[in-house]
């Protein structure tokens, strides 16, 4: 318990949000809107990243080799850093996990996590604005974001015969 596992990507569609994934021409008005150049690895990456919520790099390499054949994982790293940077894609690393990217952006969300299985869904913010939740004591910072990331498990493996 409590190791992450690789996960089939199909997976997350199971207990995640099914999101419509955007046009190509919504892409390219997207990359504009934040004065990048519209590539085809940028368009690939925004395109696995929306079809497949919360996947890590490796995931989203393998997707956008299967779109593009051939690119670098340094290409695709490049692209993540430029799109996290831009603010279209927001990058999230729960506790024993490694980084993942999701497209949900500019809003107030958390993360459930499967304890057996790794599986990641959103949450919406139980207060609604941010930070949604008042810290005992703010030690003179401004507070601005809490984050919060809740543990269980997820259908499939909380009904699953335990072995």
């Amino acid at each position: 318990m409590g190791g992450f596992v690789e996960l089939n990507l199909d997976s997350f569609q199971i207990i995640g949000q099914t999101r419509r994934v955007p046009t190509t021409s919504e892409f390219e008005r997207m990359l504009r809107g934040v004065s990048l150049r519209v590539t085809r690895p940028r368009l690939a990456v925004l395109t696995a990243v929306h079809g497949h919520p919360h996947a890590d790099t490796d995931s989203i390499i393998g997707v956008v080799r299967d779109d593009l054949g051939e690119v670098s994982h340094q290409a695709v790293y490049d692209v993540l850093r430029a799109l996290t940077g831009a603010g279209l894609l927001r990058r999230i690393q729960p506790p024993g996990s490694v980084a993942r990217y999701e497209a949900r952006v500019g809003d107030n969300h958390h993360h459930v996590v499967c304890r057996s299985c790794g599986a990641i869904a959103d949450v919406d913010c139980a207060v609604g604005s941010a930070p949604c939740l008042t810290a005992s004591e703010a030690h003179g910072f401004v507070i601005d974001e809490a984050e919060v990331v809740y543990r269980g498990l997820c259908p499939a493996c909380s009904t699953a015969p335990s072995s």
